[in-house]
Order: structure tokens, then sequence, then C-alpha cells
């Protein structure tokens, strides 16, 4: 009987683990970075207009807030950790999509484009 109770809160404690595996390990914080640094990069090689790159700035802005909200009952549960990664996602694809779009900060971009 104590060898099942034993199993029984290892195998709870596991689980909790892996629920919260999301939010202890980093990953939201270290997507978070990455995108940052993506963004930053984006600046620096003139990818991304002044406008565009406050726009994600303040889509990241969004997320910590989320991020905050989530774990501010002590532990982000797997629903709001599935909204984090959703929102993560999608500015992922906003980045990729307004570096490639064309627009430039010095010089060439949508203004040329017009030009035909």
């Amino acid at each position: 009987m104590k060898k099942i109770a034993i199993a029984t809160v290892f195998a709870l404690a596991a689980t909790a683990t892996a629920a919260n595996a999301y939010d202890r390990g980093g990953n939201i914080d270290q997507r978070q970075y990455r995108q940052q640094q993506r963004i930053q990069q984006g600046v620096r090689s003139g990818q991304l207009t002044r406008w565009e790159a406050a726009r994600l700035q303040a889509e990241q802005a969004r997320i910590r807030r989320m991020e905050a909200a989530a774990k501010r009952d002590g532990h982000v549960d797997r629903y709001e950790a599935a909204r984090i990664r959703a929102a993560q996602n999608a500015a992922g694809r906003h980045i990729a999509q307004e570096k490639h779009d064309g627009e430039r900060r010095y010089g060439g971009g949508w203004a040329k484009r017009r030009w035909w």
C-alpha cells in the first residue's frame, strides 16, 4: 500500500511538472528574447521601417502582458500557455512578413514600387 501511495505521488508530481514545463523551462521568455532580437536585427539592417518596428514592439509588449497575467497566480496552465504560444506564433509570422515585404528604411520600398 505504501509503494502505491509513493508511486501515485511521483506520478502526480511528474504530471504537474510537465504541465508547467512550458513556464519554468523558460520557453516563453527565451522565445520572446529571440523575437526581440529578430526585430532589432531588422531595424539595424533596414528591413523594418520605424513604424513596422513600433507595431512589432507593441505586439511583443502585449505578449509580455499576457505572460505576466498568466504567471500572476504562480503558474501557467496549459490553456494559458497555448494562448501565449499562439500569440508568439502570430508575432513570429508578423516579424517575417514585415521583414520581407519590400519596405526598407533606407531607400527602396513601397514608395519606389509605386512608380512603374
